[in-house]
C-alpha cells in the first residue's frame, strides 16, 4: 500500500488515530442529521485533500461501514494513484454513457467494505461535465449502494467543480495543511462553500508537527 495509506501502513500511529477521532467526530455531527455524502476539499492544491479522504474512508470501512469512494477532481485525480488502481474507467465516462447505473465501475480497495468510482479519463471540460444533471443520478445511485459517499473535490478556491459538487451533498469537510495554507485562501474557501448553502462540517488540520513527548504512549 502507498505511505499515504497511513491507517493501514502504521496503524497505531498518532496520524491514524487522529482520523479515527475525525470517525468518531462526523459519527456525532450526523447524530440530528445523517451524513450519507461528504465531500472533501481545500482551499488550495496544498491541502492534502486526496490523503486526508482516503485514510478517512479507510477507518469508516475498518468499523464495518460499506463505504464507497468516488474521484471528482477530473484535473488532477489522486485515488487510483493512492489505491492502486487502474484509471481506464471512471467518474468520467459514466457521466458521458448512457449505460444504467447497474454498471458502475466500482473498483476493489483492497480494504473490506471499501469501494472506490475513480475519476476516469481527464475531460476537456471538467465544470461542464460535473453540471450535467446526470451526476444527481450518479450521487443517488452511489449513495444506494453504501452507508456513506466520499468525494473527492477539486480545491475550492482554485475552480468552481467543488462549489458545484458542495450543493449536492450532505456535508463537507475542508482540509488545511499547517505549513502550506494561506488563512485568507482558507477564509476564501469557508466563503465560497456558504455562498452555494453547503453545510460545512469543520476543517481536518494536517502535516501538523507532532509533539515528541506523545511518542512513547503511542509506540507502547
Amino acid at each position: 500500500m502507498p505511505s499515504e495509506l497511513v491507517t493501514i501502513t502504521d496503524p497505531r500511529s498518532p496520524a491514524a488515530e487522529a482520523y479515527r477521532a475525525l470517525r468518531t467526530n462526523l459519527e456525532f455531527a450526523g447524530l440530528e442529521r445523517p451524513i450519507r455524502t461528504l465531500l472533501v476539499t481545500s482551499p488550495g492544491p496544498e491541502g492534502g485533500k486526496s490523503a486526508v479522504l482516503a485514510n478517512l474512508a479507510v477507518v469508516l470501512a475498518q468499523a464495518g461501514k460499506r463505504i464507497i469512494v468516488a474521484d471528482c477532481d477530473l484535473r488532477h485525480p489522486r485515488q487510483h494513484e493512492i489505491f492502486g488502481l487502474a484509471n481506464s474507467a471512471g467518474l468520467t465516462t459514466v457521466l458521458r454513457d448512457d449505460a444504467p447505473f447497474s454498471s458502475l465501475p466500482l473498483a476493489d480497495a483492497g480494504v473490506a467494505g471499501l469501494s472506490v468510482l475513480t475519476s476516469g479519463p481527464v475531460p476537456p471540460n471538467p465544470a461542464e461535465l460535473l453540471s450535467l444533471p446526470r451526476l444527481a443520478e450518479v450521487v443517488s445511485s452511489l449513495s444506494e449502494r453504501a452507508d456513506m459517499v466520499l468525494f473527492d473535490a477539486p480545491p475550492v478556491v482554485v475552480v468552481t467543480d467543488a462549489a458545484i459538487l458542495a450543493a449536492r451533498v450532505d456535508g463537507v469537510l475542508l482540509a488545511i495543511n499547517a505549513r502550506g495554507t494561506k488563512r485568507d485562501h482558507a477564509l476564501r474557501a469557508k466563503e465560497l462553500l456558504e455562498k452555494v448553502n453547503a453545510r460545512l462540517l469543520g476543517a481536518v488540520l494536517n502535516n501538523v508537527e507532532f509533539d515528541a513527548s506523545l511518542r512513547r504512549y503511542y509506540a507502547s
